[in-house]
């Protein structure tokens, strides 16, 4: 299990992140980003699950300049709610926020100080965008919506990412995964795998849509690309 740390950004803000560390340290480091719904129950089990796997690992609360501690449910309200904090959210500072977390996580003792990103549908976006404007050694990304929008910046990608996609996603349809695959999928640095079957959500474990067979092998992956770029 891990505990809520406090977090400061480069102008002095003050936010929380769940930490979860592996039994032997020092060990490389992930930032995982959460769905839409925030660092809510869910994704601290992920960060459980891949501090045991190896790592030292921060979820952030990625709405506190907007809204700190809403950390929501998978329920109309609670979609409503995280619907509206990120249509309030600044991109471009959440990436600042975003760098100053991937720093202070490379700066610890328990950290090797190479330090990956990993995120989840909104999580995923910005797993992209950090691979384009931060200094970090890894990205995987499940689910990303609208890096679609953001392919302007793909030749400014400065590490090894891993998107993985469902195959029936309304969130992020096929249109979207050919338009990524178009821009950078023959690139060496960038893999792209779409699971069949599935929907948008599928590694969330306990929850519709989880698809038990898709998220093994995209964990599967997730390792072998953390363990091959951040070692």
């Amino acid at each position: 299990m891990g505990q809520i740390i406090e977090l400061t950004a480069a102008d002095g803000g003050t936010f929380a992140g769940y930490l979860a560390t592996p039994e032997i340290t020092p060990a490389p480091g992930i930032v995982l980003l959460p769905e839409v719904f925030n660092t809510n129950d869910h994704i601290r089990s992920v960060v459980d699950g891949y501090a045991e796997a190896g790592f030292v690992v921060i979820a952030p609360d990625v709405y506190w300049r907007e809204e700190a501690g809403q950390y929501l449910s998978y329920t109309d309200e609670g979609r409503e709610k995280a619907q509206s904090l990120r249509a309030a959210m600044n991109t471009d500072q959440f990436i600042k926020d975003l760098g100053d977390v991937a720093a202070i996580l490379k700066d610890r003792d328990d950290c090797t100080g190479k330090v990956g990103v990993m995120g989840f549908c909104l999580g995923g976006k910005f797993t992209y965008l950090a691979g384009t404007r931060l200094p970090i050694q890894a990205g995987v990304s499940y689910y990303g919506v609208q890096i679609d929008e953001h392919l302007d910046e793909a030749d400014n990608l400065g590490c090894p990412i891993l998107m993985n996609f469902a195959s029936d996603d309304p969130h992020v349809p096929q249109a979207t995964v050919d338009a990524i695959r178009a821009r950078m999928g023959d690139w060496d640095n960038v893999d792209v795998h779409v699971y069949p079957g599935t929907e948008h959500g599928f590694n969330r474990y306990g929850y519709p849509p989880h698809n038990e067979a898709a998220a093994a092998k995209a964990r599967e992956r997730t390792l072998a690309h953390f363990r091959a770029h951040l070692s």
